[in-house]
């Protein structure tokens, strides 16, 4: 038996299959910040107890950069206690005699949807995650793609626009990761009309005491043939094109899958950022991958950690 496990930020989820990504069993928690790593830890040792029997492998997507040569955390930025953890070393201690491999977790969900969502039957696949932050992952062949260490697929620390001597810069998650979006949408409200679908669907979640994650809302509005949130949806899938105009002409996928809160906005972001991509790619490597949008949702990371065993178990 086989065990994926997700750490984030907000929630915790551990879930027990095979090499198929068949799910037999699911847990799901939340996460109680103020408890931080050792609560979470707690939290996974009482579900291994749980269990049947104990796993035999287990795969681990943590929210924040890891060591995957080694298992150790560097250091999560949502919950503290992390850094320095060696997240591996204790998991081989809960379940004695299994293998243990851990990594970021925009890495695993990007081999969750490689190995058994969207993007199966493609080689070489590229994955953004379009959530509080923007992170992402490459697949080749099924096996994640490393730099050298720390390196990862950090797309979302590309530069927009270059920091300069007096002013700050713009990276692609300063534009168009979830809370930036959600901060142009509150700076938007007082300019538009109170008839305005986006304005009447976020100002009714404001007055439940619901500010933040206003993003939400784009794909109904849009659907209300919403000017400001088509316009917004086509601004974020034209930064979105930009930066994916550099994985291309780098790395060649055959596909890229947008995943993450943002990629809920659905296929009006998937056609802006398919529409424009081409004009950021030279000509010769036309045509452009082809787009999709991540089908696994909250299953991407702890499937994904599922598909880490295979190789450690050869």
């Amino acid at each position: 038996m086989t065990l994926g496990i997700e750490i984030g930020g907000t929630k915790l989820q551990l879930i027990t299959g095979d090499a198929t990504g068949q799910i037999s069993q699911r847990f799901r928690y939340i996460v109680d910040p103020a408890q931080g790593a050792e609560g979470i830890l707690t939290q996974i040792s009482t579900t291994i107890r749980q269990l049947p029997e104990p796993p035999t492998a287990i795969g681990v997507g943590f929210g924040g950069p890891v060591d995957w040569t080694t298992g150790r955390i560097a250091t999560s930025h949502q919950i503290g206690g992390w850094s320095g953890v060696d997240l591996a070393g204790w998991l081989r201690d809960q379940a004695p005699g299994a293998t243990v491999q851990i990594e970021n977790d925009a890495n695993v969900a990007a081999l969750g949807e490689a190995c058994k969502g969207v993007a199966t039957g493609f080689n070489r696949v590229f994955y953004i995650t379009l959530g509080s932050g923007v992170g992402g992952g490459m697949v080749v062949d099924q096996n994640l793609y490393h730099g050298a260490l720390p390196g990862e697929a950090e797309i979302g620390h590309l530069w927009l626009v270059p920091p300069g001597d007096s002013t700050p810069g713009q990276t692609v998650e300063q534009t168009i990761s979830g809370w930036a979006v959600d901060q142009q949408i509150r700076d938007l409200l007082p300019q538009l009309p109170d008839d305005s679908a986006l304005k009447m669907a976020v100002q009714e979640a404001h007055a439940t005491g619901a500010v933040g994650k206003e993003a939400r809302f784009l794909h109904q509005a849009y659907e209300a043939s919403d000017p400001v949130a088509k316009m917004l949806i086509e601004q974020i899938g034209s930064v979105l094109a930009l930066a994916l105009s550099h994985v291309v002409h780098l790395f060649h996928p055959d596909a890229i899958v947008l995943g993450g809160g943002l990629s809920l906005i659905g296929e009006p972001l998937r056609a802006a950022v398919r529409q424009t991509l081409p004009r950021f790619v030279m000509k010769t490597f036309h045509p452009a991958p082809v787009v999709l949008l991540a089908k696994l949702g909250e299953d991407a990371v702890p499937i994904g950690a599922l598909m880490l065993t295979i190789n450690t178990d050869d």
